[in-house]
């Protein structure tokens, strides 16, 4: 079971459960075409989003296999909620885990989805007491693999035309890392 102790600060950000206040931000980046670009759903309107708040806020703890956990990024400086990470227990008997984010790109390129991500891995580890944890994204999707490679995540598969994704072949890159692996880096 993992239920954090929020909140759980880093040097800029405080990483926190989702409140309904969150919807204004959360649709500020939910809402770009470039956001759900390699997502699993499209650009969300105002009332999609309020959905997925919904369905976020009900996500504050994973209690058995198959849990999700959603933790809103709030920029300290500003109060504002930046980015959306999720935390999926895939299995219990092989302790598995896979990581999401997704992040407003007015925030990009100042390691603030890096600095967010690296406590999501601790939770996954720590918390969780997770063996190993992986990421997948679309191929085409650099920021998003480039942000696994500085978790130091390794790639461990490159699925070629895996998935037909909004009306063409894409292929589909698994990164992963290990607990040893984790705390070698700590």
């Amino acid at each position: 079971m993992l239920a954090p102790s929020y909140p759980i600060t880093t040097p800029r950000l405080t990483l926190r459960a989702f409140t309904e206040d969150d919807l204004d931000d959360l649709y500020a980046f939910h809402s770009l075409p470039e956001v759900a670009r390699y997502l699993y759903w499209e650009a969300r309107t105002r009332e999609e989003t309020e959905a997925a708040l919904e369905e976020k806020i009900g996500r504050a703890e994973i209690r058995r296999d198959g849990d999700v956990l959603s933790v809103a990024v709030e920029l300290r400086e500003t109060g504002r909620v930046i980015g959306d990470l999720t935390l999926f227990w895939r299995s219990e008997e092989n302790r598995q885990g896979e990581i999401g984010f997704v992040f407003n790109p007015a925030c990009h390129g100042r390691g603030l989805a890096t600095e967010a991500a690296r406590e999501l891995l601790r939770l996954g580890f720590d918390g969780l007491g997770l063996h190993r944890l992986y990421g997948r994204c679309d191929a085409r999707n650099i920021p998003s693999y480039r942000l696994m490679e500085r978790l130091g995540m390794r790639r461990e598969a490159h699925l070629v035309e895996n998935e037909f994704f909004e009306g063409e072949w894409s292929d589909e890159l698994v990164y992963a890392i290990l607990a040893r692996e984790w705390r070698a880096r700590a």
